[in-house]
């Protein structure tokens, strides 16, 4: 059996070389020549590209019956939940994290849970001897009856396992590990993780087998490789939180089966990965009294409201370039919001450092946050906290006006349900039907919700 054979293909012009180079010789770009297959083996195509000879006819949309793909849970309700109700068949799931954060973990979790309920499953460990994962279950006080182990780097060899075994689930770990044959270039690279992707995508939809891919983290916190692997999945999923935390937050960036921005949140154990019910007190501090720069945000996340603390600290700038730092919040808005601030409200902060930070490690992109921040900003220069049992959220636009946010009825119930009495929302945003239990104040500009906030 001859072997394949490869090129070197420029990523950014295309040109084509048949060995590398630094320099691509057609656009004198550097570092832009990645290894791809040009020509397959005989013998090795035929058996996996599933080609028929028969063209593709056209079909039209409207005559398709639509339907809701059919799901399998996991058996874990905070992994399903980021996975849109469970996993699909033929679905390629890609989930990426920092070193130790608990992806392994929860696979295993996964599979151990599919295999008791009888699920055909298979773990690919290209990072791990068999005793090890077995020693990990054993910890984890798992019971992988069922589940069957595989430790194969080797692409080829894989796919035969996967053609012959036939599971209903099997995960990858990591994808980074594995190499093909077709391939000269080392486990890893560019051009390995594309074909390795690419061929396990192929096997999954032809197969109907469902893959869970793991993928490395580059120290920037994106997933490693090239940015195709993430057009290639069905669904990418990022472990979030802190290693030193017991805390574990999934969240979805794509997902072609469910909603995106999804959140799951666990607590790391001795047991292993558990979900928590009531996310949204592992994100509030609990002060005996009022402190001054803390504001209670009702975020959304997904389908799910959040209520996140949020706080703030102005002090003296020791230096003459005053320092803006924010943790888990877009730092460009900070800057943002004290320039308005300073325009709409007339306070000034050019000579003190402002700090802010969400409780609990969690990591908020949405501008209803907007609001918030501007009361603990506010809360912390004036030394005077705001009213206890004080729910809040809203955007700020650059003109001083207070824009609404989608889904309000549900952050308003949220923050009711969990004890607070007041609301300092968008007028937009004030319910029409009363929520029990609290008061709902709507404001249209930033000088009114400073004025109310503090005369409650």
């Amino acid at each position: 059996m001859s072997k394949a054979k490869s090129a070197y293909v420029c990523s950014g012009c295309g040109a084509q070389v048949p060995r590398w180079q630094g320099q691509c010789p057609q656009c004198k770009e550097w570092n832009t020549l990645v290894e791809t297959v040009v020509e397959r083996g005989p013998g090795a195509a035929p058996r996996r590209s599933g080609v028929s000879g028969a063209a593709s006819r056209m079909l039209k949309l409207a005559a398709l019956d639509a339907r809701e793909e059919p799901r399998l849970p996991s058996g874990i309700e905070e992994f399903d939940r980021v996975l849109g109700g469970g996993l699909v068949a033929g679905g390629v799931v890609l989930i990426g994290g920092d070193p130790g954060i608990g992806k392994s973990t929860l696979l295993l979790q996964a599979l151990c849970k599919l295999a008791q309920a009888e699920h055909a499953v298979v773990y690919v460990s290209g990072e791990e001897s068999p005793e090890q994962v077995a020693l990990r279950a054993q910890r984890l006080q798992l019971a992988p009856a069922g589940l069957r182990l595989l430790a194969e780097c080797n692409l080829e060899r894989i796919l035969d396992a996967l053609a012959d075994a036939a599971p209903r689930v099997a995960v990858i770990d990591s994808i980074q590990t594995l190499y093909s044959e077709a391939l000269q270039s080392a486990p890893g690279s560019v051009g390995q993780v594309r074909e390795c992707a690419a061929q396990l995508t192929r096997h999954a939809k032809q197969s109907g087998t469902t893959l869970v891919l793991v993928g490395h983290v580059t120290k920037d916190g994106a997933l490693a490789g090239p940015r195709v692997l993430e057009h290639i999945v069905d669904t990418v999923l990022y472990f979030e939180g802190d290693t030193h935390s017991s805390f574990r937050l999934i969240r979805a960036f794509k997902n072609r089966f469910g909603a995106v921005n999804e959140l799951g949140v666990f607590a790391m154990t001795e047991s292993g990965l558990k979900g928590v019910s009531n996310p949204s007190a592992l994100f509030l501090s609990h002060h005996d009294a009022a402190v001054a720069g803390s504001c209670v945000l009702v975020t959304q996340e997904g389908t799910r409201p959040l209520l996140v603390e949020i706080q703030a600290l102005v002090d003296t700038a020791q230096s003459p370039t005053p320092r803006r730092l924010s943790v888990g919040l877009e730092p460009t808005r900070l800057a943002m919001l004290l320039a308005v601030m300073h325009r709409h409200a007339g306070l000034v902060c050019a000579d003190q450092d402002v700090f802010v930070n969400a409780v609990g490690g969690v990591r908020i992109a949405e501008p209803a946050a907007d609001l918030a921040i501007l009361l603990a900003v506010v809360s912390s220069l004036r030394d005077k906290p705001l009213p206890q049992g004080l729910a809040v959220f809203g955007e700020v636009g650059l003109a001083g006006e207070i824009r609404p946010a989608p889904r309000g009825q549900e952050r308003l119930k949220e923050a009711a349900k969990l004890g607070f009495k007041t609301a300092l929302v968008p007028r937009a945003n004030v319910a029409r039907q009363k929520i029990p239990g609290i008061a709902i104040h709507g404001v249209d500009r930033i000088e009114q919700a400073l004025q109310i906030a503090w005369n409650l």
